[in-house]
C-alpha cells in the first residue's frame, strides 16, 4: 500500500514526549520503560545525535534516532506506527539515516534488535545490515539482542573521491 503524504523532517526536542510514548508502546513492549520523555529529550538535544521524524500531517508516525561518533553510528531508536507500516516509511527513515551517516564520514552503523523479532531482522537485512552477534540478556536481563551492522566504507580508510591526474599538456 502506498504511503500517504509523509514528510520527513529533522527531529526536535519538542518531539520527545511523542517519541517516548511510541518507544514504550512499540519498542519496549514487555520491558521496563527506559526511553522516557526526559531521556529522549536529552538525547534529541545532544549535538552528536541525528534524528528524523516521519510525519503524517502534524502527527509523528515514525522516527529514527542515531548517535554519531567519528567512524561509527548507533541507531538507538527506530519505529514506525502500525497504521503506517509496510508503506516504505521505514525504508525512507533508514535511507535518510544512512545518507546522513555517509556524508558525515561514518564507516559503520550499528543497531540492536530483539533476536526473536524476525520481521525486524528481515527488514534490516533487506536494507543491507548484517547480523553480527548475539547479546544474551540485553533487554532487561530477559531477552537476547541481535547486534546488526551496515558497513558504509572500510573503517580507518577515508572514502575520498578522486580522478586520475590529467597528463601534462605538451606544448608543440
Amino acid at each position: 500500500m502506498p504511503a500517504p503524504s509523509i514528510i520527513l523532517r529533522p527531529g526536535t526536542p519538542a518531539d520527545a514526549r511523542h517519541v517516548a510514548i511510541m518507544s514504550r508502546d512499540l519498542i519496549e513492549t514487555g520491558l521496563k520503560w527506559s526511553w522516557t520523555a526526559e531521556r529522549v529529550h536529552r538525547t534529541l538535544c545532544h549535538p552528536e545525535v541525528m534524528s528524523v521524524m516521519a510525519c503524517d500531517g502534524d502527527r509523528i508516525v515514525g522516527f529514527a534516532i542515531t548517535q554519531f561518533g567519528e567512524e561509527h553510528a548507533h541507531l538507538s531508536l527506530f519505529a514506525v506506527g502500525p497504521s503506517h507500516q509496510h508503506m516504505g516509511i521505514g525504508r525512507r527513515l533508514i535511507d535518510w539515516t544512512v545518507e546522513t551517516a555517509y556524508a558525515a564520514g561514518v564507516a559503520v552503523i550499528h543497531l540492536e534488535t530483539r533476536a526473536a523479532n524476525h520481521a525486524a531482522r528481515r527488514f534490516y537485512r533487506n536494507l543491507g545490515f548484517q547480523e553480527n552477534a548475539y547479546i544474551p540478556g540485553y533487554y532487561g536481563g530477559r531477552e537476547m539482542a541481535l547486534k546488526m551492522l551496515r558497513e558504509l566504507r572500510t573503517p580507518g580508510v577515508a572514502d575520498v573521491e578522486w580522478e586520475l591526474p590529467k597528463p601534462p599538456s605538451n606544448p608543440e
